[in-house]
């Protein structure tokens, strides 16, 4: 049974429609990014041309970002999960066939693209069919599942790498993830209309309006993107430069931990184990960290956050001539999912904190399209630095970047929060 104005709250057809297609995209996508820059280097390419190779899901990702919302609000939030689940398995074929790490770039930037669409129709499916009275549970609880995806997802291609003996089998973990997604998506009957499958809107002579409160929400949250930047300026270039770093700092470390793994000489299925393991350390402060936030303030998550993985990275800038590189590696990766997991949800909830009550959305989207920018950067910053100097040289830049970041959030939280807030 669905949910009417007239009966309950279907949490099964939720869980089913919602959670479960979630957290499938989730396990293929923690299966494949620490695999990406290891997969480009049994290509034959550098480790620069490795990072900027797996740079380009993040680029992906920040370029899918302005048209995603459009997209969900014209065909709706079903249809878009289905369409971008389609559009990663061409990316991924792309990549399990790629002969050089060129084929390979253009097969991770496809995964990218439909990314984003995916999340942001995932995020509008949610505010569809959740009721409010627990929707900011549900979210967080998405969220959970989003790291638990990255927990699981190495774990599945370190066994698959280790089975074939090839990097690139790990793509078809993701593979397998999303046509299980569009398969559940095309099975279960949506809570929100009761309906199964694919749900065109009806001809017309020009676009319908979005139906949904979830596709009005991104509409509004993708239209006028750069209006909206303007139009809060001040906050979006003063603490937004600090969300940017937070989300740098986190996708470097997405990139530098495979990278490092290749330089000190960890086979594929160790490095994607090691990586899989410390993913775990993240998973389990998901709900730690809205603790610490509620009870001492944003900045007691913030700060920890960004100083912890400003050390890590310069830990393993400071390790790259000792003879136990591979201990300091394996611990320094536990470290930074440590220092990463209490500042989860951070982003998220900063945003909520500053969105105007009137219009959040717009607000919201800006404030996402500015961490995804520093998402984007950092990757493209190790792998340049690696080209011209090394891969240490690049770990400390980003280990500065770090300390940067958490001066301008020590500097402008306090601006911008209220004392019980901050």
């Amino acid at each position: 049974m669905t949910s009417t104005p007239n009966d309950g709250f279907d949490l099964r057809g939720v869980l089913l429609s919602g959670f479960l297609p979630a957290a499938l995209f989730a396990i293929g996508e923690g299966a494949i990014i620490p695999i990406i820059p290891i997969a480009a280097d049994s290509l034959g390419a550098s480790l620069a041309i490795a990072g900027f190779v797996a740079s380009l899901i993040l680029v992906g990702e920040l370029i899918g970002d302005v048209p995603s919302g459009v997209v969900v609000a014209r065909i709706g939030e079903r249809n878009a999960m289905i369409g971008a689940a389609v559009v990663s398995v061409v990316g991924l074929l792309v990549c399990t066939a790629a002969p050089n790490p060129v084929v390979l770039a253009v097969g991770v930037f496809l995964v990218g693209l439909s990314t984003a669409v995916f999340a942001l129709a995932r995020h509008a499916y949610m505010t569809t069919a959740i009721p409010l009275r627990i929707r900011a549970r549900a979210l967080s609880s998405l969220g959970g599942v989003f790291r638990f995806g990255y927990f699981v997802g190495p774990f599945l291609a370190a066994g698959v790498v280790h089975l074939t003996g090839t990097t690139q089998s790990a793509f078809w973990v993701h593979v397998v993830c999303c046509l299980g997604a569009a398969v559940v998506l095309l099975v279960i009957r949506d809570p929100a209309t009761g309906a199964r499958g694919l749900q065109w809107p009806r001809r017309a002579s020009r676009p319908a309006p979005a139906e949904h409160e979830g596709e009005q929400f991104v509409q509004a949250e993708s239209e006028g993107l750069f209006r909206t930047l303007r139009q809060h300026h001040r906050v979006l270039v003063r603490l937004g430069s600090g969300a940017a770093l937070i989300g740098a700092m986190r996708a470097g470390r997405q990139v530098i931990l495979p990278l490092w793994a290749v330089n000190v000489g960890l086979d594929d299925s160790a490095a994607a184990l090691v990586i899989g393991i410390a993913g775990a350390v993240d998973f389990a402060l998901f709900y730690t960290s809205g603790q610490i936030m509620d009870r001492w303030g944003r900045l007691a998550s913030a700060l920890p956050c960004m100083l912890g993985l400003s050390v890590c990275y310069f830990l393993l800038a400071g390790s790259d001539h000792l003879d136990a590189r591979v201990g300091w590696f394996v611990a320094v990766a536990m470290a930074m999912s440590l220092a990463n997991g209490v500042g989860s949800g951070i982003l998220m909830t900063l945003g909520a904190d500053l969105a105007p009550a009137d219009r959040p959305a717009p607000f919201l989207g800006a404030w996402r399209f500015t961490g995804d920018v520093g998402s984007a950067a950092a990757p493209l910053v190790i792998s340049g630095v690696t080209a011209v100097a090394t891969i240490a040289v690049a770990s400390g830049v980003m280990g500065v970047l770090g300390l940067v970041g958490a001066g301008v959030l020590l500097r402008y939280v306090p601006r911008y929060l209220s004392r019980t807030l901050r």
